[in-house]
């Protein structure tokens, strides 16, 4: 294991502040700029979510699926919460594998992880031993140590102070 002589990278972005998925979207920025053939995946959020990254995303060609249904505490059925997991773990390891891709980010992956959902030992085989040339972003709260041993770059995300804990809702522009 271990990534020593590979030139591409497998990021984490961790903790309970703010700017995981925002880091992440500034690096799918920076690869399309580079002409990189760049994916994401989603695996919480829900389509029916109309963010402002998803429309960048679609503005510059970048090919996004999202695999989630919303909020997992939120869930009414928390089976097909997690089935859906499952199916977009199936199409990130399908992608890294295929070797298609320059970036592949992996956004809120950290979740399925921690809840058992999907297995840290196939994730962690999956992306150590992807295809020369694939970058990988991953995002989410709790990063698996696994996770982490095999990682390039780890950067954890601090929150010092936050709007919701004084009951300010989400702004469309600054978080979404």
């Amino acid at each position: 294991m271990g990534s020593d002589h590979r030139r591409d990278l497998f990021v984490i972005n961790t903790g309970d502040g703010r700017g995981k998925s925002s880091s992440a979207f500034g690096v799918m920025l920076r690869s399309v700029a580079r002409g990189w053939n760049v994916k994401v995946i989603q695996f919480i959020k829900s389509g029916k979510w109309q963010t402002g990254e998803r429309k960048m995303a679609d503005q510059l060609g970048v090919e996004w699926v999202t695999g989630g249904d919303g909020f997992t505490w939120e869930s009414d059925d928390m089976e097909a919460t997690e089935r859906a997991a499952v199916d977009a773990w199936a199409v990130a390891k399908d992608s890294i594998n295929s070797g298609d891709y320059d970036l592949i980010i992996l956004d809120e992956a950290t979740y399925p992880v921690t809840f058992g959902w999907i297995d840290v030992a196939d994730v962690v085989a999956t992306i150590d031993n992807r295809p020369e040339g694939v970058n990988v972003v991953m995002t989410g709260r709790d990063a698996h140590v696994d996770l982490i041993a095999i990682a390039d770059t780890v950067t954890e995300m601090k929150k010092i102070k936050h709007p919701f804990d004084k009951g300010i809702a989400a702004r469309k522009g600054i978080d979404f």
